[in-house]
Formats: structure tokens, C-alpha cells, sequence
């Protein structure tokens, strides 16, 4: 029986990864090179095995020492505010409400520190929704590694088998399968140029996702 959803944050309840990607392509762009989306998925939706660094790759495409400081400061200051003009991405509010109504339990399971996933979360009106919310800070290896996803199982106290987790990148997925969750890929601009085909369902949009039709195919 269906007894729990799990959702990322970044990508999937509030896009912020393309408007991290844009700031940082026009970083690049403003420095005479391209970065390019493959790259920069390496460190989408998780940190537990990319080395990529876009400041190190900067200087290695341009031969050039960059300050690292004011380059990141920034990409942060250019990120957040476009972040912080995005809208709640659609059907999440929905899908939340649908899932109370029917008496799930609500996660949040985020390789970000809950400083960044609990201040947008509280800014959208959002955080009292979940039972619970754990971030990268909660454990000491994050997506891929399953850890979160673990730990988010044992605070709600529900099995593997009766939770669905929600996820827009392969990282996510790939802990969300690690975990013995069944996954279900809602990818975004950015992701959508990845592979994701070992989510056992992908969905445009959390619109299309439809509760009573995944628990009596998968969990009845």
C-alpha cells in the first residue's frame, strides 16, 4: 500500500537549475568559451561523486587565473534573484494537496542544506506541508548515495515498498533506486537533456501524475 511521497526540491518543486545554468553559461560566454549543459549535469542533484568545478574548468578553458570569490559571489547574487522570481512549478501545489486528502505522508529529501530547501520552502507558503524534510546536511554522503532517501524512510517510519519518490535528475534517481524506492523522473529544462531512463515512470510535469492510477498499478 502507498503510504508516502518523497520529493526532491531543487529542479522538481522550484527551478532553480535553470536559472543556475544560464548565470553560469553566461559567465562563461562573458570570458569568450561555452559551458556546456552535459558538464554542468555532472553536479545536478547531487555532490556525492562529480569533481567538476566551474571555476577551475573556466580557468582551464581560458588559461587564465579568475577570482574565485567574485566570480562565485556573482553567480550566487545573479542566481538568486532570478530563483526568487520563479513560481512554484506546476502541479506540485496540487499533487500536495491531493496526497493530504488521501492521508499520505509528505517528504522532502534534498542534497541541499536545509538553509536554502527551509527558506524557499517557508518564502512559498510550503513548509508546513511535509512530515518530513531532510538535506544534505542531515547526512555525510548525498544523491547518488541513498542515504537520504534512507534516513527519510526511517523518520516516517514506512518500508521502501510503500513510497514513491519524485525526481528531476539522474543523480536523484539513481539514489531513489539505491534505496529500493520506486522512482518516478519529472525531469526540467535542464534535465530533460539527460538520461533517465532507469526511473521506473517519467512524467512532463507533476500535473500528469495521477495518485490513484500508480497506487492501484504498483501498490495494491
Amino acid at each position: 500500500m502507498l503510504k508516502a511521497l518523497i520529493f526532491d526540491f531543487d529542479g522538481l518543486i522550484l527551478d532553480t537549475e535553470t536559472p543556475e545554468l544560464q548565470v553560469w553559461q553566461k559567465i562563461y560566454r562573458d570570458h569568450g568559451v561555452e559551458l556546456s549543459t552535459s558538464l554542468w549535469g555532472q553536479i545536478v542533484g547531487g555532490n556525492g561523486i562529480s569533481v567538476f568545478d566551474p571555476i577551475e574548468h573556466l580557468e582551464k578553458l581560458t588559461s587564465s587565473s579568475i577570482d574565485s570569490f567574485l566570480v562565485k559571489d556573482l553567480a550566487l547574487n545573479l542566481s538568486n534573484e532570478l530563483i526568487n522570481s520563479q513560481p512554484v512549478l506546476p502541479g506540485a501545489r496540487e499533487l500536495f494537496q491531493i496526497a493530504r486528502q488521501r492521508s499520505l505522508n509528505l517528504a522532502i529529501a534534498s542534497s541541499s542544506p536545509h538553509e536554502w530547501v527551509d527558506g524557499h520552502l517557508k518564502r512559498l507558503g510550503l513548509f508546513d506541508q511535509f512530515d518530513s524534510i531532510m538535506c544534505g546536511d542531515d547526512v555525510l554522503k548525498t544523491k547518488p548515495f541513498p542515504d537520504l532517501f534512507i534516513g527519510t524512510l526511517e523518520k516516517l517510519a514506512v518500508q521502501s515498498s510503500e513510497a514513491i519518490v519524485f525526481e528531476d535528475s539522474p543523480n536523484g534517481i539513481q539514489a531513489a533506486n539505491a534505496a529500493g524506492i520506486f522512482s518516478v523522473a519529472v525531469p526540467n529544462p535542464v534535465t530533460r537533456m539527460f538520461d533517465l531512463s532507469h526511473a521506473r515512470l517519467i512524467f512532463d510535469s507533476l500535473e500528469q501524475v495521477s495518485l490513484d492510477d500508480l497506487n492501484s498499478r504498483y501498490f495494491l
